[in-house]
């Protein structure tokens, strides 16, 4: 039997909460920063290269990274690597690659995820992704995975379900809530965390993109009409510059009556600040997550380093810190006070332009 399952990999944000690790010429998509030797693209590659043949994957990123994405995949011919002009958040994203498919094989069965997430137990996941495509297929479902919380993050999206089964119809999404509504969602057990990863068929998708974002299915309808004419690039550049910037969840998701979730506990993080880095991180016996070599820590506890190879760091006197040392950059802030670092790069390119960004 043919295999019909495609992984569209998005590909396309700068990661400015990595910065200054993470810059708009390679950002954190693009970097090891959890030491293991591969990039965040590369280990969400080979998590789904088996159950994907490499044929069938798509990546959706800004085009400033169209060579850095063939650079980490070689696997994929450039034709794969769809290039964004501008960002326009996931439900264009998304479109995009939908339209693709659908001119090229209008029975596919489309994976979606982001580029940067951490899975501990691959094969774990795997399966739940494999029940998502049976579901989706014989469902004509829009599925979504859950994560089962951990605590009351107020980082992530929830989603609550309507039974606790394995696979259950959604009750409704809601974004990052704040501490008190967090804790109540983990002690109602209801809620189960957004891993914005979703399956689906490309017919169903393209049909709730008619149904709800119409604009959005004429313009990337056009996108499908043009591609390998002439025309292309030109409608590509309309269709991301006329339409509007909205997620999939806002705009499909919370209103689609077919959208179910399959909820797992497979050791998912989607890595996306300094403090998951250091939950997920190997620390000494004070708590630090230090490199191996070359950095010498006093009196310092709970704090988390990140530093260039070849240089060495000595630190004292620091509890609960994130220390990111680069070539150009020092930044030294609280890890409570990490939700600031989108207003440091606001402040250092004020004063300097991008080339510190």
């Amino acid at each position: 039997m043919e295999n019909k399952k495609y992984c569209v990999i998005m590909a396309g944000g700068i990661g400015a909460r990595f910065w200054p690790r993470s810059r708009q010429s390679r950002p954190k998509q693009f970097l090891d920063i959890l030491g293991t030797g591969k990039s965040f693209i590369r280990h969400t590659y080979e998590r789904f290269a088996k159950i994907v043949p490499a044929e069938h994957f798509l990546v959706v990123t800004n085009r400033r990274y169209r060579d850095l994405v063939l650079e980490h995949l070689p696997e994929l011919r450039p034709e794969q690597v769809l290039c964004e002009p501008i960002g326009r958040n996931t439900a264009p994203c998304i479109a995009y690659a939908a339209y693709t498919l659908l001119k090229s094989d209008p029975e596919a069965e489309m994976i979606v995820t982001p580029a940067d997430h951490f899975i501990l137990d691959e094969e774990a996941f795997r399966g739940v992704i494999g029940e998502c495509l049976d579901f989706a297929r014989e469902h004509d479902a829009l599925m979504t995975v859950g994560i089962r919380p951990t605590r009351p993050e107020t980082g992530y999206g929830y989603i609550q379900v309507s039974d606790d089964r394995p696979i259950s119809k959604v009750k409704c999404f809601t974004e990052k809530p704040n501490l008190e509504l967090a804790q109540t969602f983990l002690q109602c057990g209801e809620f189960f965390w957004n891993s914005g990863i979703f399956v689906w068929t490309v017919r169903a998708i393209v049909e709730a993109f008619r149904r709800y974002l119409p604009e959005h299915d004429m313009l990337f309808g056009g996108v499908m009409r043009a591609l390998g004419t002439d025309a292309e690039r030109n409608i590509v550049e309309m269709a991301f510059a006329e339409c509007r910037a909205i997620s999939i969840d806002y705009g499909i998701m919370e209103k689609a009556d077919n959208v179910y979730v399959r909820c797992g506990d497979f050791g998912w993080s989607d890595v996306g600040t300094w403090g998951s880095v250091y939950q997920h991180a190997r620390k000494d016996r004070y708590a630090n997550a230090a490199p191996a070599e070359g950095c010498y820590l006093y009196d310092t506890r709970s704090s988390i380093i990140s530093m260039p190879e070849g240089k060495v760091a000595v630190i004292s006197g620091l509890k609960e810190y994130i220390v990111v040392d680069t070539e150009d950059v020092l930044m030294i802030c609280p890890r409570t006070e990490e939700q600031n670092i989108k207003k440091y790069i606001d402040e250092v390119k004020y004063h300097t332009g991008d080339r510190f960004i």
